[in-house]
Parts: structure tokens; C-alpha cells; sequence
């Protein structure tokens, strides 16, 4: 097996023993989180040190495994989208995995060992999925990572956990069955289940968009985009908060991946009216999750509303660069691949570190009410300040991460506007302004977060009691926030890479790579004279606005120090008392009030009470029909059968000589009918 094929079978060899032993350690619970722990980040390691070179040569790697169904080439396939998305779940998996050794001992007692190998086997599917290039062996990947990460969903096994799971299955299974559509009809038009067969073979437009539909909704369900997000507000918080990172991190990006897999890679994404509606439920999923989120509680169905709210800004990318080649705007392609792609990483990284740093907080604390929280940065200071770095991330606040991803996905909608054509010229305005409203939300909501949970003054005992948690929690987190500011101040030695891929995934000429890859540090889009930006240097003055008031602070500290009062903050002449403070609930009631119709609709767009009432009415015509079957067919057959035994019993006379006489009178039958 040539390389690098090699080094990443050994590296999901390492997460699958890893997991096996886990659960071999099932009475030793303490050595299979250790065990499970090491696999992962071993093997997290070993995948990124394969692939981060593969990432940078570029080119495409093939290699054919021999396997005992002849109706199926086992064909793996390494190209740039696949390298790129395995450096994302390998760096995902070093961080939730080195976290798991202090965290996952919670669930000592409570299956940790079931965690290990689920998470392990989870990690190995998704890896092997990015690879594969067969329908048959990606539609099998597809359900084992399905499969492993619902019973990380259920691990609590309480009837919340059960039914969010449940829902969980049911979507998933529905998606599923329509990306196993979309390949049967491509099956039919090229005879075989190769991805390459799909890439080569022409299909008609109409066959084409059929396939495109169902593969779109298909993987927009793994995905979370609305409406097909309705299990993913109640399977994240369920699942334990390490899982519930990979999930929103790495896990609802496959969605993302099959969706640009099947309308770009193997479709061409002919179709202007493809890469709209992509652009159209992206744009309505990014304002409706923050939406959603705001209005929430529960620290983790927060974090769960804004993967809805980031997919939904993803997608925006992906439209606009299927927009892009539909319509032969070579600029357009690569700009909005280059913000989908580059936000997919930078979403994974700071929305890790937030599902990380919200489980070292319910660690502490054991509830995710965030109303019960507070003043937790006075005594969870590390956890607190790689919080708030990943707050600013996902708010998109320069220099982070976040801001380059969505500065290049405002430079593709602004470059769409351009266009002469009228769905362009109205498509594109229609989403800066939704994109505008997704980032000034998202801003207050974390605002509200950071502000409930980790300033003031504690809201509960717990709070008063919290501490730090261990290193082995902290030191993932930190080193996320570190990653979020180096993606941001550093953009400009990571975009030529994502417009490396993007011009691979369109197949474009690369000297429209010249219009938007790094000017020293500058960071350009198209024209230099219309879009440019140094995040280096808004780093450096920012680092240097922060300094100056830090340097007033020390040198006044000590003539402040005699006047300073800790009494209780002043509430207009009245006693201070705990609950004056802002909630979480009081501080979106405006907004609650002002959308009120938009969170009615969110109950109207779930498709997740419907598939609970479904459940419901199926279950109430089982209980109806399985009487019917026992009184009218199977109490019939056991009369039957009770009726025959008493006649058999008759026979049964306890004299060996009657017995003997059976035996005589059985011989004679069978050589009579013999003779005859």
C-alpha cells in the first residue's frame, strides 16, 4: 500500500484498537479512558502529520483495496476537499481525546468505557468516509459513524437523552435514505458505483437536479440546516460535551462535505439554481439559529442553536461558489468556496473550544442552566479566558479566526451583486444583509453568555464553590485559543492553501488563484483597490490597544487601591440582592417579544415533532393491531396446536409393547408403499 494510504490505515487502526480495548476494560474503567484517551490523540497526531504534507503538495491520490464484493471497487481516493477535511477531524480528535482523560472520569461507573470505544470508532468512520470513492463503502462509513454517534447521544440513558436520540436516529435514517437514492439513480445512468464512473458518465439535466435535490436534503440533515436541524438542539446537549464537540465541530461538516462532494466534485454543479437555493437555506439557517439561540438557557442548546447559525453561514459559501460556476465568474468560485472552507476549519477549532469550555463549566458546576452560573472567571480564570477568545472568534471580531472566514464569504455576495444578472444582483444584497443581522446577533448572544456565566457575582452555591479544572481539560482549551488567533492574525499563510483546493474542487485555471492568494501579509479579494486587509497588523494594534490600558492600570494601581469599596454593587438606594442581576432570560426579552412569530415558527419548521408524533401514532396502531393478531391468528394456532397434542397424548399408552406394535405397523406401511 504506496503512502500515503499506509500511514493513515495506521492511524485508524490506533482508533479502533483503541476503542476495542476500551471496551475490554469494562471492569476497569479508570485504564480504558486512558486507553481510548492515548488512541485518539496518537492517532489524531499521526493522521495530521500524514496528510498536512499531502495537504500542501496538493494532487490526487488513488489507491484500489482488494475486498471479497465484486460488485463494489473499494477505491480510496485523497484529493484536496478529503486531506483538508481529515486535518480537521484529526485535529478535532487530539483535543476532545487529550480532554476525555480528566473529563469522560465523571462517567466512571456509568459506561466510560462504552464512551471510549464509541468515540474512537466514531473518529475512524469519519476518516475512512473523507477517503472512500465508491457509493456502496461510503453509504456503509456514513452508517457506522451515524450509528457510533448515537449511542454517544444516548449515553446519560435517561428518557431525554433516549428521545433525543431517538430523533436523532429517525432524521439521520431519513437523510441517509435519500443520499442512498441519489446513488441508485446515478447507479442507473453509469452502471457502476464508482465516484469516478459519477464524475465522467454524462447525465441528463433533469436526472441531475433530481440527484442534487435528494443528496442536498439528504446531507442538510446530517448537516443541521433548517429545517432538518431539529435533532441537533436536543442530541448536542445529550451527548457528553467532548462527543457534543466533535459532533458540532467535525461531525456536521460531512454534511457539508457530501453536499459539495455530489453538486460540485460529481455533478459539476451545472445548474444556477442549484448553488441559489443552497445560498437561500444558508442564509435563512444562519439568522434563524442565532435567532434561536439567544433566546436560550441551556449553555449547550446555546452552543447547538449557533452550529444551525454557522452551517448556515458555511452554505452561503458554498452557494455563492456554485453560483460561481454555473455562471463561468471564476473570482466568484473561488472567494466563496474560500470563506466556506476556510470557515468550516475555523468553525470546528472555536466551536470545539466553546463545547470544551462549557463542559469544564458544567464539570464544576453540574447544571447548564446558565442563570445558575456567574462569576466564574474570578475562580475558573483559564477556562474563562479561552472562553471569551472563542466567544470573540465565533462573534467574528477582528483579528480571530472567525472574521477572515466571513470577511471572504462578504467579498463573495458583494462580488455576486456585481453580476448583471437580476438573481444575482438581488440574491446578493438579500444575503449581506442577512449575514449583517447573523453577525450583530451573534455578537449580543455572546455577550450574554460571557457576561451571565462567567462575570458578576455567583448565582448559586455551586458557583461560589467552583474551581479550575485539571490541566488535561485546560490544555486543549488553550491551545484551540491559540489556533483561533494564529487562523486569524495568520490568515495570510493559510488562504493560499484554501484557494489551492477550491481551484481543484471548481477545476479552475489557476491564475485566478493570483486575484485573492496572500500579498505579503495583505489578505486580497479580486481588485486590491476595493478589498484588502492586514490581519497582522490589526493584531498588532489590537495587542497594543489592550497593552496601554493595561500599562495605565499597574502604574495607577497603587493610588486607586486606598479608595477601593467591595461592598455591594449600588441599586439606586434599595439593598442589593442576587436576583437584580441580568439573566440570561431579561437580557433577550426585547428581542424574544420583537420575534415572536419567528420563534412560533420554530416549532412549525422542526420536522422534529412530527417525527415524534409519527412515532407516537405508529406506536398506538402497534399497541391497536398486536391484539388483533393474537386473538384472530395466534390464539387460533395454539388451539390448533393444544387441539393435536391432546389427540397425540391419546397414542401415548406408557406400555412398551403398544410402542413396539407402532413401530411394526409404521414398517409394514413403508414397504407396502415401497412395493407399490
Amino acid at each position: 500500500m504506496p503512502y500515503p494510504f499506509n500511514m493513515l490505515l495506521i492511524s485508524i487502526l490506533i482508533y479502533v484498537v483503541g476503542g476495542l480495548l476500551s471496551l475490554l476494560l469494562a471492569k476497569q474503567e479508570r485504564a480504558a479512558i486512558i486507553v481510548s484517551g492515548i488512541a485518539g490523540v496518537l492517532a489524531g497526531l499521526l493522521g495530521l502529520v500524514v496528510i498536512i504534507p499531502v495537504l500542501i503538495e496538493g494532487g490526487i491520490h488513488l489507491y484500489t483495496l482488494w475486498t471479497p464484493f465484486t460488485f463494489a471497487n473499494c477505491t480510496l481516493r485523497i484529493d484536496g476537499l478529503s486531506a483538508f477535511m481529515i486535518a480537521v477531524i484529526s485535529l478535532l480528535a487530539m483535543a476532545s481525546s487529550c480532554y476525555s482523560f480528566a473529563y469522560v472520569q465523571e462517567y466512571r461507573g456509568k459506561g466510560a468505557y462504552g464512551i471510549g470505544f464509541f468515540t474512537n470508532l466514531f473518529i475512524a468512520a469519519m476518516v475512512v468516509l473523507m477517503v472512500v470513492d465508491n457509493a456502496f463503502y461510503f453509504i456503509i462509513f456514513f452508517e457506522i459513524m451515524s450509528l457510533a454517534s448515537y449511542f454517544l447521544v444516548i449515553t446519560e440513558q435517561d428518557e431525554k437523552a433516549v428521545n433525543a436520540g431517538l430523533l436523532y436516529f429517525l432524521i439521520a435514517h431519513i437523510g441517509s435514505v435519500l443520499i442512498m437514492v441519489a446513488f441508485f439513480l446515478l447507479y442507473l445512468q453509469t452502471k457502476s458505483l464508482d465516484f469516478e464512473s459519477f464524475r465522467t458518465s454524462p447525465v441528463s439535466p433533469l436526472m441531475a437536479s433530481l440527484v442534487f435535490l435528494l443528496a442536498f436534503f439528504g446531507f442538510g440533515a446530517k448537516a443541521g440546516m433548517i429545517p432538518l436541524h431539529g435533532w441537533l438542539p436536543k442530541a448536542h446537549p445529550a451527548a457528553p460535551s467532548h462527543a457534543s464537540a466533535l459532533m458540532s465541530g467535525v461531525m456536521v461538516k460531512i454534511g457539508v462535505f457530501g453536499i459539495i462532494k455530489v453538486s460540485v466534485d460529481l455533478l459539476g454543479a451545472t445548474q444556477l439554481w442549484w448553488g441559489v437555493l443552497v445560498l437561500a437555506f444558508g442564509a435563512v439557517s444562519a439568522v434563524l439559529g442565532v435567532l434561536y439561540a439567544l433566546a436560550e438557557h441551556d449553555i449547550k442548546r446555546l452552543l447547538a442553536y449557533h452550529t444551525v447559525e454557522n452551517v448556515g453561514i458555511i452554505l452561503m459559501g458554498v452557494g455563492a461558489g456554485m453560483i460561481g460556476i454555473a455562471t463561468n465568474l471564476p473570482l466568484l468560485t473561488v472567494l466563496g468556496f474560500v470563506g466556506a472552507l476556510y470557515h468550516l476549519l475555523n468553525h470546528a477549532v472555536f466551536k470545539g473550544l466553546l463545547f470544551l469550555g462549557a463542559g469544564a463549566v458544567i464539570y464544576r458546576m453540574h447544571t447548564k442552566d446558565m442563570d445558575k452560573m456567574g462569576g466564574l472567571a474570578k475562580v475558573m480564570p483559564l477556562t474563562a479566558m479561552a472562553f471569551l477568545i472563542g466567544c470573540m472568534a465565533i462573534s467574528a471580531l477582528p483579528p480571530l479566526n472567525g472574521f477572515i472566514s466571513e470577511w471572504y464569504t462578504y467579498q463573495s455576495l458583494f462580488s455576486m451583486s456585481m453580476n448583471e444578472g437580476i438573481v444575482l444582483r438581488l440574491a446578493g444584497p438579500i444575503a449581506i444583509v442577512m449575514l449583517a443581522i447573523t453577525g450583530a446577533l451573534a455578537a449580543m448572544c455572546f455577550v450574554k453568555v460571557y457576561g451571565i456565566c462567567f462575570c458578576g457575582k455567583a448565582r448559586s452555591p455551586q458557583a461560589e464553590q467552583a474551581k479550575e479544572v485539571s490541566l488535561l481539560m485546560t490544555i486543549p482549551m488553550l491551545a484551540l485559543a491559540l489556533l483561533c488567533i494564529f487562523l486569524g492574525a495568520g490568515a495570510f499563510l493559510m488562504i493560499p492553501l484554501m484557494s489551492s483546493i477550491a481551484n481543484q474542487l471548481a477545476k479552475l485555471n489557476t491564475s485566478v488563484l493570483d486575484h485573492i492568494t496572500s500579498n505579503g501579509t495583505m489578505l486580497v479579494a479580486g481588485d486590491a483597490y476595493q478589498a484588502t486587509v492586514s490581519p497582522i497588523l490589526i493584531f498588532i494594534l489590537l495587542i497594543a490597544l489592550i497593552i496601554l490600558p493595561l500599562l495605565i492600570y499597574i502604574f495607577t494601581k497603587p493610588q486607586r487601591l486606598p479608595f477601593r469599596n467591595n461592598d455591594d454593587p449600588w441599586a439606586c438606594g434599595y439593598q442589593y440582592e442576587i436576583d437584580m442581576a441580568q439573566t440570561a432570560g431579561n437580557f433577550t426579552q426585547p428581542l424574544r417579544f420583537m420575534f415572536a412569530p419567528l420563534y412560533t415558527l420554530r416549532r412549525k419548521l422542526s420536522i422534529g415533532k412530527y417525527m415524534q408524533a409519527m412515532v407516537q401514532k405508529t406506536t398506538v396502531l402497534a399497541q391497536r393491531i398486536e391484539p388483533i393478531w393474537d386473538v384472530k391468528i395466534v390464539n387460533n394456532i395454539v388451539n390448533v396446536v393444544q387441539i393435536i397434542g391432546r389427540n397425540v397424548q391419546r397414542i401415548q399408552q406408557g406400555d412398551y409393547r403398544i410402542y413396539a406394535l407402532y413401530v411394526i405397523v409404521t414398517l409394514i406401511i413403508l414397504l407396502f408403499v415401497t412395493v407399490i
